[in-house]
């Protein structure tokens, strides 16, 4: 459920933009307010089903998750939809870190290699069929089935979970839940993305912005405090001790930044630029989930045979290059000579890097910290997409608005077209024409325009992300011991 609801809803975004009348901060919002709650309340999860039961958080989880689903499909505005998908962030901070935990605690040490290895197959077959499905369901039917087909997943998944599924909790948790370090986390992040998603319509000296940046970090610097103070914390500082542990988290916070970005901006760029269908959107990043898959055993072993380093450097290195790739795309390019070679180079890169970088994290700790570890180590990867989409996107209408006011002052219109025309920029590719006052050859023209720049935009953020992406292969290089011996 959740691994195609976060594929198929960026593919849903530019359907839902033109029907709700969204603009790109709206559209921003739609993916920031799940990320945000499920980055910020994943660790909580855990710890909730350690204490409480796990299949009891668990189903309270899917239960959430697919309320939240349906009042996604049934929305009307898009405060609606942004306001559902936060509830879906809060029920998937429940649902997601339950699922591991089950298995590591139904099955015995022979089988669970097994039973992780079926877990992670599936969830690459679903992040591949995930977009597909979606895509076609978002021509054929509305972009609100993308959202109600968590329904009949969810019915299956709780009748099996009743059926099947025993309860479990961890003994020696006994001590009060961390709810200050969770809301600390959901009022911090959430200040820092909403101070820089609202940075470019409102501008960077409004109060409004100014004090949802300052108030994010007063909280997250408060959050530090907290975690070394409380004594069953959310997010145990202690681990960070590890120069391991650090670095590697240091190179998942970049590299899925990167990657975020990427995912956020690519499937906008191919439906309203290049006009691809939502089906066609979808298929175009079936490369990545296959070889990701196809490679996940063979990178696995890697950490075995290689020092860690070698693979957690040309990894990420190669995703540099393939995200670097994107910014060769133009208007009207052939999708094999542009996006695959990108895809291909992108997952290539990610597939190296991904298992050597989860066997890191797990063996910089000691053993029974494995959990937490883990656990903190996928919060890092929720919360880097979440801070990239908002920062890049600060970079992206810059570029935008800087490209788009030349663009339109040489077609000389008028400033009733133009007024009309600006009351839609704030939309960028997702800008709706039909009804502007002016000739077709004109507003041929002014499309034209507004999707150059757009492309300008994404080719500039597209180069930043690939920085990003080389930045987290400098912190591989780093990376010199695997289990922690050397501390910061």
């Amino acid at each position: 459920m959740t691994f195609i609801d976060g594929t198929v809803v960026n593919v849903a975004l530019p359907a839902l933009q033109a029907d709700l009348k969204a603009t790109i901060t709206d559209v921003q919002w739609v993916v920031e307010a799940y990320a945000l709650f499920l980055g910020a309340l994943i660790l909580l999860g855990g710890a909730m089903g350690d204490q409480l039961g796990r299949k009891r958080v668990f189903l309270f989880g899917v239960v959430s998750f697919t309320a939240a689903s349906i009042l996604c499909g049934l929305a009307t505005s898009a405060r609606v939809l942004i306001l559902a998908r936060a509830l879906q962030g809060i029920g998937a901070g429940f649902l997601v870190p339950g699922s591991l935990a089950i298995i590591s605690a139904t099955f015995s040490d022979a089988e669970r290699g097994r039973a992780i290895g079926t877990w992670s197959g599936f969830s690459a077959i679903t992040t591949a069929i995930g977009p597909v499905v979606g895509g076609w369901l978002i021509d054929h039917v509305s972009w609100r089935a993308a959202f109600f087909l968590n329904v009949p997943l969810a019915l299956i998944v709780v009748l099996l979970s009743l059926r099947h599924m025993e309860e479990s909790r961890d003994p020696s948790r006994t001590a009060r839940i961390d709810w200050g370090g969770a809301l600390l986390g959901v009022l911090g992040l959430g200040g820092v993305v909403f101070g820089l998603l609202e940075w470019q319509p409102l501008g960077p000296s409004h109060p409004v912005v100014i004090g949802s940046l300052a108030l994010g970090v007063i909280c997250l610097v408060s959050l530090v405090i907290v975690e070394r103070r409380v004594p069953n914390p959310m997010m145990p500082l202690d681990l960070f001790r590890s120069r391991t542990f650090t670095l590697a988290n240091v190179l998942t916070l970049l590299l899925y930044g990167a990657l975020g970005v990427v995912l956020f901006l690519l499937p906008l760029d191919l439906i309203q630029i290049q006009h691809y269908s939502a089906t066609e959107a979808g298929a175009a990043l079936v490369p990545l989930a296959i070889i990701m898959f196809a490679l996940s055993r063979w990178s696995g072993g890697l950490v075995a045979r290689v020092d860690p380093r070698i693979p957690l450097t040309i990894g990420p290195a190669i995703a540099a290059g393939g995200i670097a790739l994107f910014a060769r795309s133009g208007i009207g390019d052939s999708y094999w000579s542009t996006v695959f070679p990108a895809v291909c180079l992108l997952a290539l890169g990610m597939a190296i890097t991904v298992a050597p970088l989860t066997t890191t994290v797990m063996g910089a700790v000691e053993s029974q910290h494995a959990g937490v570890a883990s656990g903190i180590n996928n919060t890092v990867a929720r919360v880097a997409g979440l801070l990239a989409i908002a920062a890049f996107g600060v970079l992206m209408a810059r570029r935008f608005d800087a490209e788009i006011g030349p663009r339109l002052d040489r077609l000389a219109l008028s400033a009733t077209v133009r007024m009309e025309i600006e009351k839609e920029l704030p939309k960028m590719a997702g800008a709706q024409l039909q009804d502007v006052a002016t000739d077709p050859r004109q507003r041929v023209a002014v499309q034209r325009s507004i999707e150059e720049a757009f492309v300008s935009g994404f080719r500039v953020v597209a180069l930043g992300s690939a920085i990003l992406a080389l930045a987290a292969a400098g912190f591989g290089a780093a990376i010199r011991d695997r289990r922690g011996a050397t501390h910061l």
